[in-house]
């Protein structure tokens, strides 16, 4: 998380790089020269590094300065979509609702919402309750809205609060891409890289690449995230995660996602070794019908091409299925009976080499999935998360 910064510095600091001098600032952002003087100055000490140089001409951005700020300009843009989630407001407000807001109420907003629960956010943000109940009043009543219900499970939050949330981790997580592009910059890599990992990507292409960049870069903070998709998805569309390597979906189903194809992958009969169909070159779909299978979860792809082999062949799909998700748990299961999974061959690489399971040679038609990344509309990566893209580009 990036420091507590002044919004109001921050609008300031910004006003002043388009225009050139604290003077010509004051009556955008409404703030006297010393403040905004005084403001600027904090903001530097808050942020380690000086924004803008100053000489007789006025002020221009260092930079440094201008690294951060072009990310600080882009973070501004997601606070000004409260105003298009909150389209009830009165008309003929010329302030944006951001700027009656501290730092500190968007980041408790936006924590109740993921934790559900004033108690758990002030754990998380090492405030006391009241101290978080009471941002979350001040922002209900400056947004003129109420943010939460009660339900069984805990607090509700509201459309609008949900859609809140994502606009502030957006800034957060934007302001955050700033700061480590200056460390890079001065020739810290140190960024973080939060990398969303679905099954195919675990076992090669995401360890591959991420000890390749570990490689050149030691000092970068990765971290590897898996889970099913619908979880991963909001987690990306909310900044808390920076890619997704895994199975595309077709449509895509966020307009606010770009997915990039790297390869094309076929699914293939697992087993254990010595299974009676291990030697078969050719298996009927009827007798595969009649196994007993893991298949994948519904609403995957992979599940959606499990289905479609068999309906393509005049067949409704199998019955008796175990639906499982862990490689884990289903390599397990091939090992101790004679059911099947469908599966990449790619996937179980290391369980064949080792002996532990076997694939079929038998190519199933229809079973292709596009494999590739998917990222947030507009994202740019740091160098660090760049780096790991071209990384994973060059192993598929």
């Amino acid at each position: 998380m990036p420091p507590l910064l002044n919004l109001r510095h921050l609008a300031a600091a910004l006003e002043v790089r388009r225009v050139g001098s604290i003077s010509r600032a004051t009556e955008k952002v409404h703030l006297s020269q010393s403040a905004i003087t005084q403001g600027l100055g904090k903001f530097e000490r808050e942020l380690g590094f000086d924004i803008f140089s100053r000489s007789h001409n006025g002020l221009a951005p260092t930079e440094a300065g201008e690294i951060f700020l072009r990310r600080a300009e882009l973070a501004i843009g997601f606070l000004c979509q409260i105003d298009n989630v909150l389209s009830q407001r009165e008309k003929g407000k010329s302030v944006q609702i951001y700027r009656s807001l501290t730092t500190t109420q968007l980041r408790a907003l936006m924590t109740v919402v993921e934790q559900r629960s004033y108690t758990l956010a002030a754990r998380r943000l090492q405030l006391a309750q009241p101290t978080v109940h009471r941002a979350v009043q001040h922002t209900e009543s400056i947004c003129g809205y109420k943010f939460f219900g009660k339900s069984p499970s805990g607090l509700e939050p509201t459309w609008h609060a949900r859609q809140l949330a994502r606009y502030i981790a957006l800034f957060f997580a934007e302001l955050s891409q700033g700061i480590e592009e200056v460390q890079e910059y001065e020739g810290q890599m140190t960024g973080r890289l939060r990398i969303g990992s679905l099954p195919l990507a675990r076992t090669r292409m995401v360890p591959r690449a991420v000890a390749k960049l570990l490689d050149e870069f030691p000092e970068a903070r990765v971290s590897i995230i898996d889970g099913p998709y619908n979880e991963q998805l909001p987690a990306l569309l909310h900044g808390r995660l920076d890619i997704i390597v895994g199975a595309l979906r077709d449509p895509p189903p966020s307009p606010d996602i770009v997915q990039e194809k790297l390869f094309q992958d076929t699914l293939n009969i697992v087993m254990r070794p010595g299974h009676p169909l291990e030697k078969r070159g050719s298996i009927s779909a009827m007798e595969l019908r009649d196994l007993d299978w893991i298949a994948p979860r519904e609403d995957t792809p992979a599940r959606e091409a499990f289905t479609h082999f068999f309906e393509s062949n005049g067949l409704s799909p199998p019955e008796h299925v175990i639906e499982c998700s862990s490689l884990v748990a289903t390599r397990g299961m091939l090992m101790e009976s004679n059911r099947a999974a469908l599966l990449s061959a790619r996937q179980v690489e290391v369980e064949v080499h080792y002996g532990l399971l076997a694939v079929s040679t038998q190519n199933l038609k229809g079973t292709g999935r596009d494999i590739g990344i998917t990222l947030r509309s507009g994202w740019t990566p740091t160098q660090v998360q760049q780096r790991f893209l071209d990384r994973l580009k060059e192993e598929n």
